[in-house]
């Protein structure tokens, strides 16, 4: 069947998602289902296809790695069921140990792997249409690809578009003919429970791997006159899995393609996607301008008209209409509409940018809230800090916040001034209006409408210079 199958299906029993397997290749001390791809693990992938299918349970799998997999699964997943496979005995088996743990379902039950990180919920949404149309007893997800080499091949009993599947051959297995066939199977399926159950509690380990493999359910399924059908994905890359890390970065540079390719196509601007890379989890508004070297991380979200980058990371950050980040890297923060960030700005947690207020360059900014219209301009530290309005922070000011124990707030009244190279020494407050000489170290409050001075009293010592010059010779030796 074509890729456009109507896709309103009823809910089914459950998802098994296979993510047993101990993948070797990574060489890590990590499950390969662990492994990111756009921002979110593999796993957190497969269960955002699953849940498209609003299954009554998602059971997933788990082997190696299974105590870091569970503690995962906990915080994206926490209704899923676990099931252990103790030992690594080939698919049917991992899917066996799902059903163990789902005693007494009956219904349609759809298979999937932990590691195709770009398979989509519409896709199963539709295999499960095809299923139900053609009345299988299973369905296949297959595809064709460039290279099917080490893939398993799909025979059917013709070439008719809807024939049925009559066996899925291995590679190594595979006559010369059956190699030529370029059609292969995805380990994506959906079931009738009962012929599965049935079907796993009979298959056996007589092959050279001694596994359980569940694509002998097709000819065990055959051969009790049961329907296996196919569900032909035209878009191959959707079930291309991750093996080692090479395949790993082939997969965040295609599912990165297919993000910022859904974005522009939505309105927003990607100067250069070569150089952009943007999570499944950010929302961009339409007329955002994302320039070269640009990265958005986590659950970052950019209001219309901002203008983000060049050579920009953002991570978990709100971003306002119409600001401008420019070489900034910035992590759970927020950014006001208006307002002006970098170049070579740094926000860590915690940092609030009211509207049209500027952070400038070589800044660095820490749980600290700054006022609609403030500046802190350029080179400040400013950390645990409260700024009220039209508030300006000038060059070099340093909020000390940290007496080697315990932090302190400091605490700016609306349209007050500190002058350059002062230290603001916590906890300390200035009120509305205040001033701070430059140059002053503060310790102490100051208040509304005053001036704050905190420094040595300038001395000028007369004809200094020519008396120095007077007590060398022109060799610049002192003279006896």
């Amino acid at each position: 069947m074509s890729d456009n199958i109507s896709d309103d299906v009823d809910r089914i029993a459950a998802v098994i998602i296979m993510a047993a397997g101990a993948g070797t290749r990574m060489k890590s001390a990590r499950p390969k289902v662990l492994h990111q791809v756009a921002g979110r693990t593999m796993l957190a992938h497969a269960i955002t296809a699953a849940d498209a299918l609003a299954p009554e349970r998602i059971v997933v799998v788990v082997g190696h790695g299974r105590e870091q997999v569970e503690a995962h699964l906990a915080d994206v997943a926490p209704d899923a069921v676990v099931a252990v496979q103790e030992e690594l005995l080939g698919t049917g088996d991992a899917v066996r140990c799902g059903l163990a743990a789902l005693p007494g379902i009956s219904g349609k039950l759809v298979v999937t792997s932990g590691d195709v990180p770009l398979l989509e919920g519409a896709t199963l949404r539709a295999m499960l249409a095809t299923h139900r149309h053609h009345h299988n007893t299973a369905t296949v997800l297959t595809t064709v690809v460039p290279d099917p080499t080490d893939y398993g091949r799909v025979i059917r009993d013709d070439d008719a578009p809807d024939a049925q599947i009559a066996r899925i051959v291995e590679h190594r297995d595979a006559t010369d003919a059956e190699r030529e066939v370029a059609e292969i199977n995805s380990g994506i399926y959906v079931f009738d429970v009962d012929a599965l159950r049935a079907g796993l509690g009979q298959l056996g380990t007589d092959n050279d791997q001694h596994q359980i493999y569940l694509t002998d359910m097709v000819s065990w399924i055959r051969a009790r006159d049961g329907r296996v059908g196919a569900h032909l994905l035209a878009d191959y890359l959707q079930v291309e899995g991750v093996n080692d890390r090479v395949q790993l970065a082939a997969r965040n540079g295609q599912l990165n393609a297919r993000i910022l390719d859904g974005w522009m196509r939505a309105g927003v601007t990607v100067v250069d996607p070569a150089t952009t890379w943007v999570h499944a989890g950010v929302d961009l508004a339409p007329d955002v301008t994302l320039l070269p070297g640009t990265s958005l991380e986590g659950a970052t979200s950019v209001a219309t008209g901002a203008v983000i980058g060049p050579d920009t990371t953002l991570v978990d950050v709100e971003v306002g209409e119409g600001a401008s980040v420019v070489r900034t890297h910035a992590t759970l923060a927020e950014i006001g509409p208006g307002a002006t960030v970098g170049p070579f700005s740094y926000l860590r947690p915690g940092t609030r940018i009211g509207v049209h207020a500027k952070v400038g360059a070589f800044v660095e900014a820490k749980n600290a809230v700054i006022g609609e219209g403030s500046k802190v301009p350029h080179l400040t530290y400013c950390g645990d800090a409260v700024i009220g309005e039209g508030v300006n922070i000038g060059a070099g000011t340093i909020f000390a916040n940290y007496d080697g124990v315990h932090k302190y707030t400091s605490t700016i009244g609306d349209r007050a001034f500190v002058g350059s190279n002062s230290v603001l020494v916590a906890p300390v407050q200035l009120g509305d209006d205040a001033f701070v000489a430059a140059g002053s170290a503060i310790t102490g409050d100051v208040g509304a409408g005053d001036l704050g001075v905190a420094r040595g009293r300038q001395r000028n010592i007369s004809g200094w210079v020519a008396r120095k010059h007077a007590s060398r010779n022109d060799t610049g030796e002192a003279v006896k």
